[in-house]
């Protein structure tokens, strides 16, 4: 078994999408991270969930997380504005998520070493030759517990 063989087609947004419709369709496909693609269709940024999350956290609760307990529980309007004009590159720089990917050979256990240690629930398959760059699918963290359980 190979990357190739474990990988899977997945949603994604380029580069030019702007980071509301991005969130929106984390959000909405329940999805573990988001996978932004520049204009050639390359990976640019894999950006697990939680770090988006974190994003919509204000600074100071991130320093003293006992604040976030006497926040007012209604809707974050503040949220929808930070989104408001920005791209998904500029939601996600591709210098704070570099995306994690192999090659179409890659073995299951290093694509589950890359995983481990960049710390997302996915990884790009991509595939090089004279042409540049071409994505096959992403591997995603359940793919690969599948796969050691012997589920696939």
């Amino acid at each position: 078994m190979r990357a190739r063989d474990l990988a899977e087609a997945y949603p994604h947004v380029t580069t030019d999408d702007g980071a509301m419709d991005a969130a929106r369709m984390l959000a909405g496909r329940l999805l573990p991270a988001l996978l932004v693609l520049d204009a050639d269709g390359h990976p640019y940024a894999i950006v697990p969930g939680s770090q988006l999350v974190r994003q919509f956290v204000p600074p100071y609760i991130l320093e003293d997380p006992r604040l976030a307990a006497v926040v007012d529980e209604r809707p974050d309007s503040d949220v929808a504005e930070r989104l408001a004009g920005l791209t998904a590159a500029e939601w996600a720089p591709r210098s704070a998520f570099p995306p994690p990917v192999v090659g179409p050979d890659a073995r299951p256990m290093e694509v589950a070493a890359l995983m481990a240690r960049t710390r997302s629930p996915l990884v790009a398959v991509i595939e090089r030759d004279a042409d540049g760059v071409r994505l096959l699918g992403t591997v995603t963290a359940a793919r690969l517990v599948a796969h050691f359980l012997g589920d696939t």
